[in-house]
């Protein structure tokens, strides 16, 4: 059951992403773009807790998967931050 519960977070981070993405390439603002970014970090967070808790089990995973979600929250603050519209 956990298998299927970490595959829909990931599947649903990617989608938020490319949903992101998507509307930032329609109408150039800024701020989907920083959204964007920081949910492809997120969906690489959860890829490396899938890693983590199903396929390397020899392999403590907890340090990369925190630096990720540090890093894509630093990148949704920073568009937060510094973009104006």
């Amino acid at each position: 059951m956990a298998h299927l519960i970490y595959t829909l977070c990931t599947l649903t981070s990617l989608a938020c992403a490319w949903l992101l993405l998507a509307s930032y390439h329609r109408t150039g603002h800024r701020l989907l773009l920083w959204s964007g970014w920081c949910f492809i970090g997120l969906t690489v967070n959860n890829i490396l807790l899938v890693c983590d808790k199903l396929v390397f089990h020899h392999v403590d995973l907890s340090t990369p998967r925190l630096v990720a979600a540090l890093v894509s929250l630093l990148l949704l603050l920073y568009g937060l931050i510094y973009e104006k519209e």
